[in-house]
């Protein structure tokens, strides 16, 4: 099973743009599907974006769609949430999760995926 590290949050102006990456451990990385979601506070964790193991298929919430993309590098163990045109209500702690059960598409209705990582936090100012 892989472990997970988010990396790249910080405080951002509106309208400015962050990249989020998730390294993860371990040999079977390209086996996962991939997904990054987020919590606000005094919210629920919602789906963010998925992508298929092979990175040929990615998945959005529509309230990302068009501002943030989702990709993921094999040999590098790593998968990126590049996020652009950031508003003050993308501001949440951003984790990123792995399923070899559950696929990409199905991500953003899973009840439960079998790794997390720990979380970043991203602030957008107004």
């Amino acid at each position: 099973q892989v472990q997970l590290v988010e990396s790249g949050g910080g405080l951002v102006q509106a309208g400015g743009s962050l990249r989020l990456s998730c390294a993860a451990s371990g040999r079977t990385f390209s086996s996962y599907a991939m997904g990054w979601f987020r919590q606000a506070p005094r919210k629920e964790r919602e789906f963010v974006a998925a992508i298929s193991w092979s990175g040929g298929n990615t998945y959005y919430a529509d309230s990302v769609k068009g501002r943030f993309t989702i990709s993921r590098d094999n040999a590098k163990n790593t998968v990126y949430l590049q996020m652009t045109s950031l508003k003050p209500e993308d501001t949440a702690v951003y984790y990123c999760a792995a399923s070899r059960i559950t696929t990409a598409q199905a991500m953003g209705v899973a009840r439960s995926l079998e790794v997390w990582g720990q979380g970043t936090l991203v602030t957008v100012s107004s």
